[in-house]
């Protein structure tokens, strides 16, 4: 009977970080709710101002190239 009440109890333990993990989760996620409704953005790695900088025109060798053989 011992090692059936060690499974249960790492078994439970298991479900006790579960349920933290998901009210944390619920806790962010309203946290961000509230900072967007009240205007405040965080930045993000997918920003527009990341996207433009990105985006940018590079020359291509063939047009940098001047010389001729």
């Amino acid at each position: 009977m011992a090692s059936r009440s060690r499974t249960t109890f790492k078994k439970r333990q298991k479900e006790i970080a579960r349920m933290e993990k998901q009210r944390d989760k619920a806790a962010k996620r309203m946290q961000r709710k509230a900072d967007k409704l009240a205007g405040h953005v965080e930045p993000d790695m997918d920003s527009p101002a990341d996207a433009e900088n990105e985006s940018e025109p590079v020359e291509s060798i063939e047009a940098t190239d001047t010389t001729t053989a």
